[in-house]
C-alpha cells in the first residue's frame, strides 16, 4: 500500500472528490457550445477545491493552511454560483441540482470547521 498523505485523510477532501465526480457527470449533459464556457469553468472550480486542500496541508503555519482552506471555500462558492446559473439555463435537472447543492452545503460546513480549527491551534 502506498503512503497516505495528510490531505488524503481529510474527510472534506474525500467529499470534494465526490463533488468533482458529480460535476463531471452533470456537465456531460450540457450543450456542446458550453464545452469551453460553463463546463470548463465548473470543472476547473470543482478541481480547485480539492487542490487547494491538498496544497494547504503542505504549508508550515496554521495561518497559511487556513489561507488555502479559504481559497477552497471560494472555489466552492464559485461552483455553487455556476450550478445555479446552469439550473436557470436548464442545463441541469432539478434532481441533479439538489444533489450537488446538498454536497456543496456539506463541504462548506466542513471547510468552515477546518478553517476555524486551523486558526485556533
Amino acid at each position: 500500500m502506498a503512503y497516505t498523505f495528510s490531505f488524503e485523510k481529510l474527510n472534506v477532501w474525500v467529499d470534494s472528490k465526490e463533488l468533482i465526480k458529480q460535476i463531471y457527470q452533470a456537465t456531460k449533459e450540457f450543450p456542446n457550445e458550453e464545452k469551453f464556457g460553463l463546463v470548463n469553468q465548473l470543472r476547473r472550480a470543482s478541481v480547485s477545491i480539492a487542490s487547494n486542500l491538498a496544497e494547504g496541508t503542505s504549508r508550515q503555519t496554521n495561518k497559511d493552511k487556513a489561507h488555502f482552506t479559504t481559497m477552497a471555500f471560494s472555489s466552492l462558492m464559485e461552483v455553487l454560483n455556476q450550478i445555479i446559473i446552469a439550473k436557470e439555463l436548464d442545463f441541469i435537472s432539478e434532481n441533479n441540482y439538489k444533489n450537488i447543492r446538498a454536497e456543496i452545503e456539506k463541504i462548506s460546513n466542513k471547510l468552515n470547521a477546518l478553517r476555524k480549527s486551523q486558526l485556533n491551534s
